[in-house]
């Protein structure tokens, strides 16, 4: 059996993607063109990889994002109709904000819908990309002037499904500071649970003393999510499992030289700050770190606007703004570096994958002021190194994090950061309560693996 893989748009989170399925899936073969110019991606990538994929007898499972048009695709190589195709959401150019109505393209939109029409089985990365997808077809196609097609959800909805980005979470331990190591215990390395220190071990090496429950507590965090009861799920997790009830222990073990899974256990370990807090550092500001692509659709304006209204009123902080910058970068950027002044530690895209982590971990809250998201990586791998997230209380969040981490006006956003900027300490002493396991590949592969498997229209 042999997967293609085809990404017209081969960057951020589609790279993620399909770089990881690359690595793990057998008898790959893949074709993508470079993250540029994303709308001739989805206007003519079609034409460019009729002309680029060999034809093969091999291939059984055609797998693509969005971007590209399935269905000119396979109408420019009939070869490629008869495979599985399997077409994946990681945004939707139906409800994607746009500055102005009137700049709506509606080919990008329509390429979405037909090449659903012809997909085998549509993917989203949430189900808020799928709903307001699905509900959003009828009202966009009444802006076709006359003879609108009908009923186009009724045809595609039986065809999906809601499978999770999955992320390969990256063993942060090395870059956190004493108080975030103690909090959580962040790294439970699932893929070493036979080998390397038991929990009780690496406890006494971290000098962090836990609650009794502790082995309660991470035991039953794992019972209870019920992806643990669905066909696929790695023999790994459910080893981890099995080793925690019988015999009490966890295990961890550090592999310098290689990125490699681990699981964040905010959501499973929870220990009484009082015995674990560093005092000193509650005197640093509050450090609060904006992770995204430096574009209007991140509403940069309002994450700025509310930095200066705090400065404003004489509270002290720091700042690291990162993130991709594009070929257009929006003027509030330049105009927010200079009125922040001392306040900014970091500013702009961080050259190594370490360098963009360590600051994570050093920082204390992760912001989204997004008018677009249909996931979000970097909220998540900002969690997993320990920031408090504040998100707004629309889109896919509410989907992903808890009601206390989510704002429903800007000046509820700006009175939190008041609170945390009088008091850092209250934010460090928190334990976050984020269950990331439902979003690591080690919980998802098998539905990728099952997803990519020849037999066409399977039941996930």
């Amino acid at each position: 059996m042999s997967v293609l893989m085809i990404e017209a748009f081969y960057g951020g989170s589609h790279k993620q993607l399909l770089d990881l399925l690359q690595e793990e899936i057998e008898e790959c073969s893949v074709f993508t063109l470079a993250a540029k110019k994303w709308h001739w991606r989805s206007r003519t990538a079609a034409l460019y990889f009729m002309q680029t994929i060999p034809p093969s007898e091999n291939y059984r499972v055609l797998f693509t994002s969005s971007v590209l048009n399935l269905a000119e695709l396979v109408a420019l190589r009939p070869d490629l109709a008869k495979l599985k195709k399997v077409l994946y959401f990681h945004e939707n150019q139906l409800v994607y904000p746009v500055r102005k109505s009137q700049e709506r393209d509606f080919q990008y939109g329509y390429n979405q819908v037909i090449s659903c029409l012809v997909a085998d089985v549509v993917v989203f990365n949430s189900a808020f990309n799928m709903e307001s997808f699905l509900t959003t077809i009828g009202s966009f196609m009444k802006l076709i002037p006359d003879h609108r097609p009908k009923e186009l959800e009724k045809l595609i909805r039986p065809k999906c499904q809601v499978l999770y980005f999955p992320i390969r979470f990256p063993d942060v331990t090395r870059f956190l500071p004493e108080h975030k190591l103690c909090q959580n215990l962040q790294m439970t390395e699932i893929q070493d649970i036979e080998e390397g220190k038991g929990l009780k071990t690496l406890i006494t090496s971290r000098k962090c003393k836990p609650d009794d429950g502790l082995m309660r507590n991470s035991s039953s965090a794992l019972e209870s999510h019920p992806t643990e009861k669905q066909e696929g799920l790695s023999e790994s997790l459910m080893k981890l499992n099995h080793i925690k009830k019988s015999e009490g222990t966890s295990a961890y073990h550090a592999r310098e030289d290689k990125e490699h899974m681990a699981f964040n256990s905010c959501s499973m370990l929870s220990w009484p700050m009082e015995e674990k807090y560093n005092v000193g550092s509650k005197h640093k500001p509050l450090h609060i770190v904006w992770p995204h692509r430096w574009e209007h659709d991140k509403d940069p304006e309002l994450f700025f606007k509310t930095l200066l209204m705090l400065k404003e009123n004489g509270l002290t902080f720091d700042v690291s703004v990162l993130g991709e910058t594009f070929t257009e970068v929006p003027d509030v950027f330049a105009e927010a570096r200079r009125e922040l002044g001392s306040s900014v530690l970091h500013w702009g895209y961080q050259s190594s994958r370490d360098d963009y982590l360590k600051v994570l971990c050093m920082a204390d809250i992760v912001i989204s002021t997004a008018k677009h998201e249909f996931f979000g990586v970097a909220m998540l791998e900002a969690v997993h190194c320990g920031c408090h997230p504040l998100c707004p209380k629309a889109l896919v969040y509410p989907e992903i994090f808890p009601e206390n981490y989510l704002y429903t006006t800007s000046l509820q956003l700006f009175k939190k950061l008041q609170n945390f900027c009088k008091r850092p300490d209250l934010v460090r002493r928190k334990a976050i309560e984020v269950n990331l396991a439902r979003f690591s590949w080690v919980v998802l592969c098998g539905k990728f693996k099952s997803l990519l498997a020849a037999e066409a229209r399977e039941d996930l």
